[in-house]
């Protein structure tokens, strides 16, 4: 018997829309079943909100088709909800139950987010309305979520703890997020929107970045085929067979029709140009705090925290909201007093930074105002004179946005207009305050080369798990009431040390130690043991390394004496042993330093 497959809950097929003159969807499709776990990923500005919003019915197109089965339920989170209407927040995310819904889930869902529920809608900022939204959406368990960047506003305890919530939610999920170890626990399959048209891989996000430079390298090959295809049809209506003149006629056609396809080949979008503006170095103390404390209205924020910075360390400071990230962060640099202790800042220091609220960014400012500090035409970038509208395209900003305000600017632009803004002050300490915000993965994969590269010291605070652990020396972590500990290690060694992650602000640590010492017995009752072949392997190769020694001084004693090269045949053999010889004895050398780490790793000889 034949087993039919269930058919799709949301169907988005040839989709079709164009802004101004842009085609911004171009053909796209999708396919929602019951269950699955889809994440949406391309550039900024690709679409993928506008798919978003086609998909959950606020968008028409301009030409497609959407087909949503009958009975299913969808929920989709804004971006910039309107909650005006209601009086409290719990009425908000009460609007979004029906009848067979949990009324006590909504009360569940904005603890979790930090809510009470008895707050003003008129008065909630961005974040917070944010959060009531993702409430509101996650409510009513529909058959399809469509969540456009649900961690936007979250710390990172709210992170993990929505992704424990969808991943046992029996909601089909649709997300769109830059976080990228957010989508790879989530996913299952992914769709890449890509100049207007979809592609979809069946795996999850983990092994999109390496699926996505294939298809580009095999589009680059096919369009260098097609050029110089181009080529040698151009070539023969030069100078091939003029008798056959309806056989020209029709080369003729085709080499116009493969003109046309190149014209109208779209390639992909430009990489933001970062580059950062040296200053002299600085000592190679950077920071030296001794003994800190620092309370707001009783309540302790730092607590007896010492720590030496060394030039060229890359700090992350992670901790729920309201920990004191920012706090620490000012007394390691000099810009807050400490109620009590001692901050000894290195020489030389110059500081650049990035303000996730980018107070410094004047609404009313062009973005050639804003990348030139407020006037002018140029921006100096490593002692160099650069016209604005250079490092604009560095930035991926068209000449034609040189006067647009920035208040019009994207979450995105702004937050590449920040970029542009920090890296352009000569420094040799970088401060960066959730860099990660509204970035692509193109422009944080830049991002993380550029913090690699830098010659300075970085302090990073940052939610973005994967972001830290790709490029910090050490992280300071929010442990409660004022104590913060530093680890060697980006945030997956932090939890691997720690042994659990982080707790929300008041939140009760001693059940994550507890779930934590649960999870890690089976590991400590089992110990580890080296395999009897490794063992023995171990005890036999450095006699097989001194063996191989003996032959190799020996094959260069013979290939040292003169006589050998009137005999080709021996000179050509005793080459040939002697290159045998070296490889396997650094193969054998590499072999043993790796048992000898592995024995010393388990036994702690």
């Amino acid at each position: 018997m034949r087993c039919l497959m269930a058919p799709p809950l949301l169907t988005l097929q040839n989709i079709h829309l164009t802004f101004g003159v842009t085609a911004l969807l171009d053909g796209a499709e999708l396919s929602v079943g019951e269950g699955e776990r889809l994440c949406l990923v391309g550039r900024n500005g690709s679409g993928k909100s506008t798919l978003m919003k086609v998909a959950a019915g606020t968008v028409e197109p301009d030409e497609g088709e959407r087909f949503v089965h009958p009975g299913s339920t969808i929920r989709y989170l804004e971006q910039d909800p309107d909650l005006t209407k209601f009086k409290t927040v719990m009425e908000y995310v009460e609007s979004g139950l029906t009848g067979g819904d949990d009324p006590y889930r909504a009360q569940y869902l904005l603890e979790h987010l930090g809510l009470t529920g008895l707050e003003d809608p008129k008065v909630l900022s961005g974040g917070e309305a944010r959060r009531a939204a993702l409430a509101q959406a996650l409510a009513p368990s529909p058959d399809i979520l469509l969540l456009d960047e649900p961690t936007n506003h979250l710390d990172l305890p709210a992170i993990e703890w929505l992704e424990s919530e969808l991943k046992s939610s029996r909601s089909a999920l649709v997300l769109i997020s830059h976080d990228r170890r957010f989508l790879s626990n989530l996913s299952r399959k992914t769709l890449w929107l890509d100049r207007g048209r979809t592609r979809l891989m069946d795996r999850s996000f983990s092994a999109f970045e390496a699926w996505r430079d294939e298809v580009l390298e095999a589009e680059q090959l096919e369009m260098h085929k097609l050029d110089r295809k181009i080529v040698r049809e151009e070539h023969w209506l030069r100078y091939g067979v003029t008798a056959r003149r309806k056989r020209n006629v029709k080369r003729l056609s085709d080499l116009q029709g493969l003109r046309q396809q190149r014209t109208e080949h779209r390639g992909p979008q430009g990489q933001v140009n970062l580059q950062s503006s040296a200053a002299q170095d600085s000592g190679k103390l950077v920071a030296e705090a001794i003994d800190l404390n620092k309370a707001y209205e009783g309540r302790d924020i730092v607590k007896d925290f010492s720590t030496k910075i060394a030039r060229g360390a890359r700090i992350g400071l992670i901790g729920p909201n309201g920990a004191g990230k920012t706090t620490l962060l000012n007394l390691l640099t000099g810009k807050l007093e400490p109620d009590s202790g001692e901050v000894r800042l290195g020489t030389k220091l110059e500081m650049a930074s990035l303000d996730q609220k980018r107070v410094a960014l004047k609404p009313e400012w062009t973005l050639s105002e804003a990348l030139t500090q407020g006037g002018g035409n140029t921006v100096e970038v490593n002692g160099q004179s650069k016209h604005v509208i250079a490092y604009m395209k560095d930035f991926l900003f068209p000449p034609e946005q040189i006067n647009t305000p920035i208040e019009v600017l994207s979450g995105g632009e702004k937050a590449r207009v920040m970029l542009a803004r920090a890296l352009a002050l000569p420094s040799n300490l970088l401060v960066l305050d959730e860099p990660t915000n509204d970035l692509d993965l193109e422009t944080l994969d830049l991002l993380q080369a550029l913090i690699d590269e830098y010659s300075g010291t970085v302090f990073i605070v940052s939610h973005d798990r994967d972001f830290l652990d790709r490029v910090c020396t050490s992280v300071m972590i929010a442990e409660g009431d004022g104590h913060w500990t530093e680890y060697a290690g980006g945030y997956s060694d932090m939890v691997s040390q720690r042994g659990y992650g982080l707790t929300p602000l008041g939140g009760d640590v001693a059940p994550n130690r507890k779930a934590a010492a649960k999870a890690a017995a089976p590991a400590r009752v089992v110990k580890r043991k080296m395999a009897n072949k490794d063992r023995y392997a171990l005890k036999l190769l450095p006699g097989e390394i001194d063996v191989l020694d003996k032959a190799i001084a020996k094959l260069e004693t013979e290939l040292a004496d003169p006589e050998i090269f009137k005999d080709t045949a021996r000179f050509t053999k005793a080459s040939k042993d002697l290159a045998a010889a070296l490889a396997s004895r650094s193969e054998k050398e590499d072999r043993w330093l790796e048992l000898e780490a592995e024995r010393v790793e388990i036994e702690g000889e």
